[in-house]
C-alpha cells in the first residue's frame, strides 16, 4: 500500500452483528455517510473474493453525488475484507474480536484530490456512524 492511512474504532457488539451490519445493503444504507447532509441511496454488495460492490452516495439537497465501489480480493467472514477501489487504491478492514466488542481497523490508500487529514476525518466519521448505528 502506498502512504496508507489507518483509522479504527471499537464497537460494543458481537462479531456476527458487526459483520452483518457492515456487509448487508439494508444496513450499509443507514450508516454509510460522513455527515448528516449526505446519504447512501443504493447499495450493491457481493461479499466474496472477486465480488463487486457499489454504493451511490449523494448530497441530500441533490447538488452532488458519486459512486463508490470496487472488487474484493480477500473475504474472511467475521475477520477480514480487502478490496481494490475502481481507481486502483487498496483498502484493508480487520475485525478483531475482543471479549464483548469488536475493534475495526481500516487501512486505505489516499487519493490525491483531497488532503490526507480531510480523507482521514471523512473515513473516521463514517466509521463513527457505523459504531453509533450498531450500538443504538
Amino acid at each position: 500500500m502506498k502512504n496508507p492511512i489507518t483509522i479504527e474504532t471499537k464497537v460494543q457488539a458481537d462479531i456476527d452483528k458487526v459483520w452483518k451490519y457492515w456487509t448487508e445493503p439494508k444496513h450499509i444504507e443507514k450508516w454509510n455517510n460522513a455527515s448528516d447532509d449526505w446519504h447512501t441511496v443504493s447499495v450493491e454488495n457481493d461479499v466474496k473474493e472477486e465480488g463487486e460492490f457499489k454504493y451511490r452516495m449523494e448530497a441530500k439537497d441533490g447538488t452532488m453525488g458519486f459512486d463508490f465501489g470496487g472488487t474484493y480480493s480477500a473475504v474472511k467472514k467475521n475477520d477480514l475484507l480487502e478490496y481494490a477501489l475502481h481507481d486502483g487504491r487498496k483498502v484493508k478492514i480487520e475485525f478483531l474480536k475482543d471479549a464483548d466488542r469488536v475493534k475495526i481497523v481500516e487501512t486505505f490508500e489516499p487519493e490525491s484530490e483531497n488532503s490526507v487529514e480531510m480523507q482521514k476525518q471523512g473515513w473516521q466519521a463514517i466509521l463513527a456512524n457505523f459504531k453509533k448505528y450498531v450500538e443504538d
